[in-house]
């Protein structure tokens, strides 16, 4: 087996494994891997391609080819930054030969997958989209990515981002990356900052993948493409962090950053926290009896595009009989504004020299990184990073209203009896591209100009501060085609179970199809 697969991890295909990989033959495919198509193997699940290589009805190294084909031949949509292809073959071809050979195979062998060029990878460099490191190759991998590694998946590259991870549209102006498009409409943008992530996933370059969160990255880009993705725990970080990759992705906080796996199926993502956590498999719940709250200012101010579809999400619920709770949680996002750009911020400060120590990184400072930044909006948030413009907020940021967040989520989960909070990802589906300045503003409903960032990040930011779990998975599509994402908060530690409510929500709205390219 190739080195680059280090400690393997096994994982048995029965019981809840088993069924997650289990392959029920897509509409229009062949059942013989020799007899599909290069279209019908990219719409292959992550779960369906694991286990047709591993039952030989995929050539490993057929799939990877396919997929690298279909990134080349969607280049300009700018997902991905550097590319794996040869090493990513050369792995394949080794699955291919333990199959042929009877040898036993690891739980995700021959799974491609690309991983948002924040994350480090010590086969290639992490640019964090930004022109000042896109030659800095760290001397160590993130360790969720090592578990994914150690499983047998096989990364096809680094995929592009927000300039630093400091913005939520993706559209990154520097040189290096270019503006990432969404597969759904070529002129919009599919969020950020992991929308590189995100739309190669949805353009069927690859099935699943990793990409970071500190206010929604991992839920904004899945509902503005038509894909999924989970926010892990995180706590007040040590053993309440589900991930531990600390000084292992380029940061902008430490109390709110974390990996987080993204895919075309919730299912898929489950798959992947199962590997990366050893926690069991999310499996499908009952959804009768459920309690998801359906707080009234997170359901308020939607755009009229995007509100048919979340509410009729929201009554297919209703007649699944889950109980659908109708109490807000009034003063939250006032809170949450006393807690977000203070930690988000001032942390960088201490953070990313911190990153770039670690990451063996020496002679880069955050002054250069700074003088190198190419998207105007990333230019301006970092010029308050310097200035350290929210310092003198942030210790009461994170000792008294960051906990009085903290609690006012325990509260209301427990007095409600609530397994999970229900809400739509954002309140409007992409909105088109901002190519001067990366991101500016948005208009709903024909009101006035509303600044893009916290637009977007509203009912997803809250959560973040807080380091609760939360999850996005596809509602529908709009009128014109664009994806609509529905969103699910749970209590901290509750990661396993809000999956199994996202997988019972998942089966209940079905899949979206496929971007029209």
């Amino acid at each position: 087996m190739n080195s680059r697969f280090g400690r393997r991890v096994f994982l048995r295909t029965s019981g809840a494994l088993g069924a997650a990989v289990s392959v029920a033959p897509l509409a229009g495919c062949g059942t013989g891997g020799d007899d599909m198509s290069e279209a019908e193997l990219r719409e292959l699940s992550a779960a369906q391609a694991i286990a047709a290589i591993r039952s030989g009805r995929v050539n490993a190294e057929r799939y990877v080819q396919a997929l690298i084909t279909r990134a080349g031949n969607l280049k300009h949509l700018n997902t991905l930054i550097t590319m794996n292809g040869s090493s990513a073959l050369a792995a394949a071809r080794q699955i291919d030969a333990d199959r042929e050979a009877g040898r036993e195979l690891p739980a995700l062998a021959g799974l491609p997958i690309v991983v948002k060029d924040n994350i480090n990878f010590r086969e290639l460099p992490t640019s964090a989209g930004t022109t000042r490191l896109m030659n800095s190759k760290p001397t160590t991998t993130a360790p969720s990515l090592q578990k994914l590694l150690d499983a047998g998946a096989l990364v096809l590259g680094k995929a592009n981002m927000h300039e630093l991870a400091f913005g939520i549209t993706s559209t990154n102006l520097s040189l290096l990356a270019g503006p990432v498009a969404n597969p759904y409409d070529e002129t919009r943008i599919p969020g950020g900052s992991s929308g590189g992530t995100a739309a190669a996933i949805a353009a069927r370059i690859v099935p699943c993948g990793l990409g970071t969160d500190t206010g929604g990255s991992t839920r904004i880009p899945p509902a503005l493409t038509g894909t999924a993705g989970l926010r892990p725990s995180v706590g007040n970080g040590g053993s309440q962090r589900r991930y531990t990759d600390t000084n292992a992705i380029v940061p902008v906080s430490h109390t709110r950053d974390t990996v987080g796996p993204m895919g075309r199926t919730l299912a898929d993502v489950a798959l992947l926290d199962s590997v990366i956590t050893g926690a069991p498999l999310a499996t499908v719940v009952p959804l009768a009896g459920l309690r998801l709250a359906v707080p009234a200012s997170f359901w308020a101010g939607l755009d009229n595009q995007l509100a048919p579809i979340v509410e009729a999400a929201r009554k297919k619920l209703a007649d699944a009989r889950v109980e659908l709770v109708d109490v807000d949680l009034p003063g939250l996002f006032e809170l949450n504004n006393m807690v977000s750009f203070p930690v988000a911020l001032h942390e960088p400060i201490a953070d990313l020299p911190a990153y770039l120590e670690a990451s063996g990184l020496t002679g880069i400072t955050l002054a250069d990184i700074a003088a190198s930044i190419a998207s105007p909006d990333v230019k301006e948030a970092f010029g308050g990073v310097l200035a350290d413009a929210f310092g003198p907020q942030y210790k009461a940021a994170i000792e008294i209203h960051r906990p009085a967040l903290q609690k006012m989520y325990t509260d209301y989960f427990a007095a409600n009896r609530l397994d999970a909070i229900l809400f739509p990802t954002t309140i409007l589906p992409a909105a088109p591209m901002d190519t001067q300045h990366g991101s500016s503003t948005v208009t709903i409903n024909g009101g006035p100009p509303a600044p893009t960032f916290p637009t977007y990040i509203r009912n997803t930011d809250p959560g973040s501060n807080a380091g609760i779990p939360g999850i996005s998975l596809p509602a529908g599509l709009t009128s014109g085609g664009l994806p609509v994402g529905l969103a699910l908060d749970g209590p901290l530690a509750s990661d396993t179970k809000l999956l199994s409510i996202g997988l019972a929500i998942e089966a209940l709205l079905g899949r979206v199809p496929g971007p029209p390219l």
